[in-house]
């Protein structure tokens, strides 16, 4: 029997957890790890929301987030290369056309021959959206050496013939002002106060939504979630589910939310849904992170992210609602693949999930929740029906 278009499209979004698993040859600005290719995905979408001012003209920002969504889910397949290691460049840009074919093939014809141009266009790079999306891809690793409070000795030289000689050389005349932030970091000379410092104030902050752990494990339960890959797998939901949303959306709005959303718990923490917090005052341990991390940036763009994020906790706009709908859903996803893995570290009843997760899913998606309820309820029959024999 062939599968449904929502079939497809959820059998691709499972697929894409296992990018988290895939290991780059940075590590995490505070030296704890490697990087993971999707968490490193979501750090590069909220660069282009951050300078999205300095794209070159006549760059959509939408399609920039989206190719930076989905340009590295080859590496499911290909695995991670990285700058310094040779390599058989033929053989390996074969191995990643294969696993793209294979990835976005999993989806309903139309959006993976949309997601697969896209991602010819990125590799490509010959419009102003590939250009700039690229020029983030070969920036951020760079930064993610010489903003550290310690850089790692070894990956010192790396970052600087990257940049001065490597693949991120044209940043020189394509992007000075980047070019010479990484340089004079790399160095570390001192840099004078302006906008573009204070924006790398606040990536490099984000940085630490990576070691925030959350309640529910990847999809094959080798480990759990953190929230800078959770809010990646969540804008790519976004992107390949907005079609089901119970109103029409703004997809660049929707997507930002998803990005921006969990930024708080780098002060106030992971709280599960199922878990026994006090809301009145994780609310006011939210806002609070909120005015400090969005205040790093300058104006108006920190009021801008502010105001994005308070739109998705007061859950009014069709983004917000289905925002909401797509942080609800995503768990249960994971869950149903790692056979209930937070469920059962929670005790979690059927009863309790549908008072606590249902509403959300079904207020601004109705027709995923229709899709999620059945295979939900089924695995609570069975699990309650094998655990009281």
């Amino acid at each position: 029997m062939s599968l449904s278009r929502l079939d497809q499209q959820m059998a691709f979004l499972v697929e894409a957890d296992k990018l988290k698993s895939i290991d780059r040859s940075n590590v995490l600005m505070d030296l704890s790890r490697p990087e993971n290719v999707g968490e490193h995905s979501w750090h590069l979408c909220l660069y282009a929301m951050t300078h999205a001012n300095d794209a070159p003209e006549g760059t959509d920002i939408l399609r920039v987030i989206t190719m930076l969504l989905l340009h590295d889910l080859v590496e499911i397949d290909a695995g991670d290369m990285p700058v310094w290691q040779s390599h058989d460049a033929d053989q390996h840009a074969r191995t990643e056309h294969a696993a793209a074919q294979r990835i976005f093939g999993l989806l309903p014809d139309d959006q993976g021959q949309y997601f697969y141009d896209l991602w010819i266009e990125f590799e490509n790079r010959q419009t102003p959206d590939a250009i700039f999306a690229k020029q983030l891809d070969h920036l951020q690793p760079i930064i993610q050496v010489s903003d550290a409070p310690v850089m790692e000795p070894a990956h010192i030289p790396i970052a600087h013939h990257t940049l001065t000689e490597g693949r991120a050389k044209r940043l020189a005349h394509e992007w000075p002002e980047a070019f010479e932030y990484a340089l004079n970091r790399i160095l570390r000379n001192e840099l004078e106060h302006s906008d573009f410092v204070q924006r790398k104030l606040f990536l490099s902050e984000a940085d630490r939504l990576k070691t925030v752990t959350r309640a529910t494990t990847l999809c094959d339960a080798s480990r759990y979630e953190n929230s800078a890959e959770h809010s990646w797998h969540l804008a790519l939901y976004a992107l390949v589910l907005a079609e089901h949303a119970e109103d029409s959306v703004d997809l660049l709005r929707l997507i930002e939310m998803l990005i921006l959303h969990d930024l708080v718990e780098i002060d106030a923490g992971d709280v599960p849904v199922f878990g026994d917090g006090n809301a009145d005052q994780q609310a006011q341990d939210e806002i609070r992170a909120a005015e400090r991390i969005f205040g790093l940036l300058p104006e108006p763009i920190g009021q801008r992210f502010f105001d994005i994020w308070n739109e998705f906790e007061a859950i009014e706009t069709p983004e917000a609602r289905f925002a909401k709908s797509l942080d609800r859903l995503q768990p249960p996803m994971q869950n149903l693949m790692s056979d209930g893995v937070s469920w059962r570290d929670f005790n979690v009843t059927l009863d309790v999930f549908h008072a606590r997760v249902a509403p959300k899913i079904a207020s601004g998606a109705p027709t995923l929740w229709r899709w999620l309820s059945p295979k939900v309820e089924e695995w609570f029959v069975v699990n309650v029906a094998s655990s009281e024999k």
